[in-house]
């Protein structure tokens, strides 16, 4: 059964925090682009692959699939037991910023995406329903995450991504958003 998210609810308690917390979060990796063009904000300014624009639609994606999940269970999700070369295309694509994609662009779905979470999460009945995981090499056999669970890792996923925005926006032009 599919759930879903009405508008307009206005969360409290432990929903009120989580999506404070995550939006705490958001800010910083959306800081770590102010000001720049396309051109800087698919720039690689360190050994790794990663870009500031990467980072945001990699933290979108992850975001996306995960409330997905909150929504729908495994089936929301790619199978990663055996992926094909297309699929890790796709996942690699997901760390860059294409031809024709632009910065505001990237922003906006990260908005939209942002938008959606804080409207399933606020609407939810429970934190504690819950759903197997689907499989993949990184998730235990016969796990299941509730939708609590799940907001631990897409605040960790947000928050250890906007650090790594705020090395790469420093090594681009000294720009600081964290501090």
């Amino acid at each position: 059964m599919t759930e879903t998210a009405p508008q307009q609810h206005t969360p409290t308690g432990e929903r009120a925090d989580w999506l404070e917390i995550l939006a705490h979060h958001r800010s910083f990796l959306r800081r770590t682009t102010r000001d720049l063009t396309d051109e800087q904000a698919a720039r690689r300014t360190t050994a790794s692959e990663l870009c500031l624009a990467g980072l945001v639609k990699h933290v979108t994606a992850v975001e996306r699939n995960w409330t997905e999940f909150i929504l729908n269970g495994p089936s929301a999700m790619p199978d990663f037991e055996a992926p094909t070369e297309a699929q890790r295309q796709e996942y690699a694509d997901g760390f860059r910023m294409l031809p024709g994609e632009t910065l505001a662009g990237i922003l906006a779905d990260y908005e939209k995406v942002a938008a959606h979470t804080d409207e399933v999460i606020a609407a939810l009945s429970d934190l504690d329903k819950s759903w197997p995981l689907p499989k993949a090499p990184w998730h235990e056999p016969g796990g299941r995450w509730s939708v609590r669970r799940v907001l631990m890792h897409i605040c960790a996923e947000t928050a250890q991504h906007a650090g790594h925005a705020d090395i790469i926006r420093e090594s681009l032009d000294g720009a600081k958003s964290m501090g």
